[in-house]
């Protein structure tokens, strides 16, 4: 199953949260890729002692998972793409709708 999820919040325990249903996924033996959008293009500069969400990040992308960063989103807060969260765009999000089985939103 193809599982993707819109990640759009700067909550830490959210975001953890997120990437850790995204490489559950994938220890299961299926597929994801996450979107982040709006204030989810922060979550690289959230991780803190009890929410480790770099590592978490890391740990989906070295599992075969990807992560895609709204372009527009990271210029309104004066940032680019990463290597872990490369530049996207809505084209890419659209995509990442129509290919996935399901769908979730954090």
């Amino acid at each position: 199953m193809k599982i993707g999820i819109i990640l759009y919040s700067n909550d830490a325990e959210t975001v953890w949260n997120a990437f850790r249903l995204g490489n559950f996924v994938l220890k299961s033996g299926d597929t994801v890729k996450v979107f982040l959008m709006a204030k989810g293009v922060e979550c690289e500069s959230l991780s803190t002692n009890q929410f480790d969400i770099t590592e978490q990040m890391h740990a989906l992308v070295e599992n075969g998972g990807n992560i895609l960063a709204c372009g527009t989103c990271l210029k309104i807060r004066q940032k680019g793409g990463t290597e872990l969260c490369p530049l996207s765009t809505m084209k890419d999000l659209y995509e990442l709708i129509k290919e996935s089985d399901k769908v979730v939103t954090f």
